[in-house]
């Protein structure tokens, strides 16, 4: 299969990659570089909000991985972070799919979004994370209806994840114990949890799965322990 992976240098991204078959022709997107980049991997450094997409044939799958945790009180979060935050989470996936659903529709393509949990449940201070997610799944669940039957448009929704981007949040050891606390299963998440999902999405079992947010959560979304 031929995939692109925006935001495949690192995190979840990167973990995806590692989890795809060598066989597979992989493109990816993003800002920063690779450590030690894959053989089987052609890579495009840009800004995927702003900067010209690469053309790239026949493509059968997009996983749009970017994502933010501006975590501020509202009286805090100036109008800019709400735009910030939306442009990172909605409108690369948007510019992503733009550039790119032809092919996909040629080739019953698949593509792969992220929500987070607190787009589920209310949590303090993710007002505007939340507010960019929650406007991810709604627009998975449009692109699905829209673009059905050729190309399936899934979401997955994790709780906080072990990556460079929740390095505040998992900085120590008590920080630590006290996010996996919070969950019910008493844990968070590894990327390579996270990336087993995408690669099952990706594959021929999911492909009669269509416009579902799915949670892997450690039970938050859920139940209340």
């Amino acid at each position: 299969m031929k995939h692109l992976i925006v935001g495949g240098t690192k995190g979840i991204g990167r973990a995806i990659v590692d989890r795809l078959p060598e066989t597979d022709e992989i493109f990816t997107i993003s800002r920063g570089a690779f450590e030690q980049k894959p053989s089987h991997v052609t890579h495009f450094s840009l800004d995927i909000t702003k900067d010209e997409l690469p053309d790239i044939e026949g493509l059968e799958s997009i996983v749009y991985c970017p994502g933010s945790i501006n975590l501020k009180p509202i009286g805090s979060l100036k109008e800019e972070d709400f735009l910030e935050d939306f442009n990172i989470n909605v409108m690369g996936a948007v510019r992503s799919i733009k550039k790119y659903h032809r092919d996909l529709k040629r080739n019953n393509g698949k593509i792969v979004l992220f929500s987070t949990v607190a787009a589920k449940i209310g949590m303090p201070f993710h007002a505007s994370v939340a507010a960019s997610k929650s406007a991810i799944e709604g627009l998975t669940k449009s692109l699905a209806a829209e673009l059905a039957p050729s190309v399936t448009v899934n979401c997955i929704s994790p709780t906080v994840t072990n990556t460079p981007l929740a390095s505040q949040l998992l900085r120590n050891d008590k920080t630590k114990e006290a996010t996996a606390e919070r969950h019910p299963l008493k844990r968070y998440l590894e990327a390579v949890e996270v990336a087993d999902l995408a690669r099952f999405l990706l594959g021929e079992t999911a492909k009669n799965m269509t416009g579902q947010i799915i949670g892997i959560d450690a039970g938050m979304g859920s139940i209340k322990s």
